[in-house]
C-alpha cells in the first residue's frame, strides 16, 4: 500500500515552497503521543447509519505500540467495533492557551479482540484503577492493527506516517517483550528511587513517587497519577540483560547529570 493510498493522509493542499521547522522531527514526535497519552477520542463507524461516532476511552500501548483498549459490549462504540473494525484513534495533548497549539495523533487502523495477557498487563501497569473492572464478564481488551498515522504537531508542523514508522519493531525483541513485566515490578518495588530519578533528572518533572508502566525496545514510560513520562534509549534493547544494563545506565546519567 503506497503513502497516498493510505487512511487519512492530507491531501496535496500546502504550497509548493512550505517547509516545516528544521527541528521538527514527526517521528520522534508521533511516538511520544502515542507512548504518553492515557486517553483518547476513539471514532468508530456506526453499525446503523454509517455515521462517524466519537467517544472517549482508555489508551494503553502494546509492546510495538499498537494501541490497545479494554471496552464493555454494552457500549456503543464496541458495538460499531463487531460490526466493523476500522476505526481511529486521536490522541491529543493538553495545556495552556490554544487547544489547537498543542499536538495530537490520529492513528488509524482495525481494532479486533484479544485475550494476550501482555496486552492486559500493558493496559493495567497504565491505568490500574481499570483493575475493578477489567475481569467482568462484559469487558475485553482489543488492539489496533495500525494502517496508519496523521501528526499535526502545532503550526507548520504536519506529517502522514505509515505504521512501520510509527511503530516499534519488536521482531528480535522477544526477550524484552517476556521480560518487561518482571523487570517493570523489580524497578518498582526495589529501586523506586531510580524510577524517580528518571522522572525528576532525565524528564525534568515535579518530583513524587513516580512509577515504570512498561518498557519496549525503544524506551520506557513512567507515570504519576495523571502524569505520565516516557524516556528514549539512545540505542534499542533486543535482550534482558540490555533491560538491565540500559536502566543502570539511566540512573548513572542522572545521577551525574545536572540537578
Amino acid at each position: 500500500m503506497t503513502t497516498s493510498t493510505l487512511p487519512g493522509v492530507m491531501p496535496d493542499r500546502l504550497p509548493e515552497n512550505a517547509q516545516p521547522p528544521a527541528d521538527f522531527d514527526p517521528v520522534r514526535g508521533a511516538k511520544e503521543l502515542l507512548r504518553a497519552i492515557r486517553g483518547g477520542t476513539l471514532a468508530t463507524i456506526d453499525r446503523n447509519t454509517g455515521h462517524p461516532f466519537a467517544s472517549l476511552v482508555n489508551v494503553a500501548t502494546d509492546a510495538d505500540g499498537s494501541p490497545i483498549i479494554l471496552v464493555s459490549r454494552l457500549s456503543t462504540h464496541t458495538a460499531n467495533l463487531e460490526a466493523d473494525g476500522r476505526c481511529s484513534i486521536l490522541l491529543a495533548a493538553t495545556g495552556k492557551g490554544d487547544p489547537l497549539a498543542h499536538p495530537r495523533l490520529t492513528v488509524l487502523g482495525t481494532m479486533a479482540p484479544t485475550g494476550d495477557a501482555n496486552v492486559r498487563a500493558r493496559f493495567l501497569a497504565r491505568h490500574p484503577k481499570a483493575e475493578t473492572y477489567a475481569g467482568f464478564g462484559d469487558f475485553a481488551f482489543w488492539r489496533m492493527d495500525v494502517a496508519s498515522a496523521h501528526l499535526n504537531g502545532g503550526f507548520a508542523k504536519a506529517a502522514d506516517l505509515p505504521a512501520a514508522q510509527l511503530l516499534t519493531d519488536v521482531s528480535r525483541a522477544s526477550e524484552v517483550v517476556v521480560g518487561e513485566a518482571a523487570a517493570v515490578a523489580h524497578m518498582n518495588e526495589d529501586h523506586s528511587d531510580a524510577v524517580r530519578l528518571y522522572a525528576t533528572r532525565l524528564l525534568k518533572l515535579r518530583d513524587g513517587g513516580w512509577r515504570l508502566t512498561g518498557i519496549d525496545p525503544e524506551g520506557c514510560d513512567l507515570a504519576l497519577g495523571d502524569a505520565t513520562g516516557r524516556i528514549f534509549f539512545d540505542t534499542p534493547i533486543t535482550s534482558r540483560l540490555e533491560i538491565r544494563t540500559t536502566l543502570v545506565e539511566l540512573v548513572k546519567k542522572a545521577r551525574t547529570g545536572p540537578s
